[in-house]
């Protein structure tokens, strides 16, 4: 597509460095991805971990209320059970973080790849307005140096067009604008 209009009037330029910006932010994107999917993985590990020493925990607590000789006193049970209870709300609470920051790296992600959309937008936006101005700037420079001098401008008589082209001028443009 970069002809080579587009090359002198920077309009190829542009484009690069829109797609160029885009698979930037892809790239970031997925990192983010498997930061996400490094943080649930975290989680799951702490979880095993935590788990074990949960398990530790209870064991050591019922020992020692054994060895006191309370393990079956409403006390002792009421005791364990709050304990228990704490570790297992503190393996969920692993996990509710895990997946807070897995969905922050996704969230993250999918920002970075609107990032680039929008610069690979912004990109073919530049590029047009460069195609424009070198228009323009070509056509000016056309006229100041008379190249188109000699040129008649005057509007030809009416029935010409039909005459030459054997239609009339809104049936051209309707042929013209249906693909003839």
């Amino acid at each position: 597509m970069s002809g080579i209009f587009e090359t002198l009037s920077g309009a190829a330029g542009a484009r690069v460095e829109g797609k160029s910006a885009q698979n930037i932010a892809n790239f970031n994107a997925a990192i983010a991805e498997q930061e996400a999917k490094a943080q649930r993985a975290r989680a799951g590990f702490a979880q095993k971990r935590q788990a074990k020493r949960a398990a530790e925990i209870t064991s050591a607590l019922t020992a020692k209320l054994g060895a006191a000789g309370g393990v079956g006193s409403p006390v002792a049970l009421d005791l364990g059970a709050e304990q228990a209870a704490e570790l297992e709300l503190e393996q969920l609470l692993i996990g509710f973080e895990g997946e807070v920051l897995a969905g922050q790296a996704e969230s993250q992600a999918e920002l970075d790849r609107l990032a680039g959309r929008i610069a690979k937008q912004r990109g073919k936006t530049a590029a047009r307005a460069a195609n424009v101005q070198f228009g323009v700037e070509l056509g000016t420079l056309a006229l100041g140096t008379g190249l188109f001098k000699g040129a008649k401008t005057k509007v030809a008589p009416a029935g010409t067009f039909k005459a030459t082209t054997g239609m009339s001028q809104t049936q051209f443009g309707r042929k013209f604008l249906t693909g003839f």
